[in-house]
C-alpha cells in the first residue's frame, strides 16, 4: 500500500497542493492547527476562508491531528516562511528521520541569513529536504489549469520519486538537484516583484517594467551564483518563469504590495493585513548579498523603500542615476 502524501498546512496554496496531489492520484492527509477549520472542511469540502468555490478532492483526509503525518512518504510543508524553523522542530519529533519534508514557501530566515533548507537540515540533521518552487498561483492549481513547478533534492532519485508521485494530469514536476538554486530563485523574486509592482502602481510605463524585470533577474542571477547554484536553473521555471509570473500579476500578493507602495499607500497600508514573504526576505537577501560584495541596486532599492530610508522616487533617482557601465 502506497503511503499518503502529508501537508502541513491549510491555506490556499496548501489547499491547493493538497488538491492537486490527490488528483494525481495520492491519498492526503491535510494538517492544520485549527480542530474547528479541520472538522468544517472535513464536512464542508470547501476552503471558503483561502480557496472559495473550489472543492476539496475526496482523497483528501483533513486534520488537526499532526501525528497523522507520521504516516506520510512525504510532507510538504506549507506554512510562511518565517516559521519554517518553528514548524520543522514541531514535526521532527513525529516523522520518522527518512521522511522527506518538502519546502513549499519562499524566502529567507530573517532572523538568522540562512536559507530555508539549512534551517531544515539544522533542526532535522541527516533528514532529507527538498524545494518546491516554480510559477503557481494557487487558485490556478487548486481548479486544475495547466501548471509546472520544479522540486529539488540533493538526491536524484528521491528527486524524481517525488516528482513523479506529485505529477497528474495538470501540475507536471520537472526534477533537479540544485537546492540552493531553486530556492534562491523562489525567494529573490519576491523582493523584485514588489518593485516591479512599484514601478506600476507609479505609472512609469512599460519599458521601465521591462527593464526592472531584466535587470532584476541579473541581479538574481549573480546571487545564485555567488552562493554556489547553477544559472541554468535560475534559467528555469523555479527562477525566470516564477520572476515573469510574479513581476505581472496582481494575483500575487508581492506584485499587489508593491502596487500599493507605488500608489501611495504606506508600508503598513500597502499590506491590506496580509503576509507578504518578499518583504520579510527583503533584508535578508540584501545583508546576504553584501556580505559577499554582490551588487543588488534594485532588492537594495526595495529594502531602503521598506525601513522608511527612501521615498520611491528617491529609489527611482538613485537606480537612474548609477554609473553607466556595460551590460553584463
Amino acid at each position: 500500500m502506497v503511503k499518503p502524501i502529508g501537508i502541513a498546512g491549510a491555506g490556499a496554496w496548501g489547499t491547493a497542493l493538497a488538491n492537486a496531489a490527490a488528483i494525481a492520484g495520492n491519498d492526503v492527509i491535510l494538517w492544520m492547527r485549527s480542530p474547528e477549520q479541520a472538522e468544517d472542511l472535513a464536512r464542508t469540502r470547501t476552503n471558503e476562508r483561502f480557496l472559495p468555490g473550489v472543492r476539496l478532492q475526496d482523497r483528501i483526509t483533513p486534520t488537526a491531528d499532526r501525528n497523522q503525518l507520521a504516516a506520510c512518504r512525504a510532507v510538504l510543508l506549507v506554512t510562511p516562511a518565517q516559521t519554517t524553523r518553528e514548524m520543522t522542530a514541531a514535526l521532527a519529533p513525529i516523522l520518522p528521520n527518512e521522511t522527506p519534508l518538502v519546502l513549499c514557501a519562499k524566502g529567507i530566515e530573517r532572523s538568522t541569513g540562512s536559507f530555508l533548507c539549512d534551517v531544515v537540515e539544522e533542526v532535522r540533521p541527516g533528514a532529507p529536504v527538498a524545494v518546491l518552487s516554480g510559477p503557481s498561483f494557487a487558485h490556478d492549481v487548486a481548479r486544475g489549469l495547466p501548471t509546472a513547478v520544479t522540486l529539488a533534492c540533493r538526491d536524484a532519485a528521491l528527486a524524481e520519486d517525488l516528482a513523479t508521485a506529485l505529477s497528474g494530469p495538470t501540475l507536471r514536476v520537472y526534477h533537479r538537484t540544485d537546492v540552493r538554486g531553486v530556492e534562491i530563485g523562489g525567494a529573490a523574486k519576491n523582493v523584485l516583484a514588489i518593485a516591479c509592482g512599484a514601478v506600476v502602481g507609479r505609472g512609469l510605463g512599460e519599458s521601465a517594467k521591462a527593464a526592472l524585470i531584466a535587470r532584476g533577474f541579473a541581479e538574481l542571477l549573480r546571487f545564485a551564483r555567488a552562493h554556489g547554484a547553477k544559472a541554468e536553473t535560475l534559467m528555469g521555471l523555479s527562477g525566470l518563469g516564477d520572476l515573469v509570473l510574479t513581476c505581472s500579476s496582481a494575483q500575487s500578493r508581492n506584485f499587489s504590495f508593491g502596487l500599493h507602495l507605488g500608489q501611495g499607500l504606506s508600508v503598513e497600508a500597502a499590506s491590506g493585513g496580509k503576509l507578504v514573504e518578499g518583504a520579510a526576505t527583503a533584508s535578508a537577501l540584501v545583508a546576504l548579498a553584501k556580505a559577499k560584495h554582490i551588487d543588488m541596486p534594485i532588492a537594495e532599492a526595495v529594502e531602503q523603500i521598506l525601513s522608511g530610508a527612501w521615498t520611491l522616487d528617491q529609489a527611482v533617482d538613485a537606480l537612474m542615476n548609477r554609473p553607466i557601465k556595460s551590460e553584463h
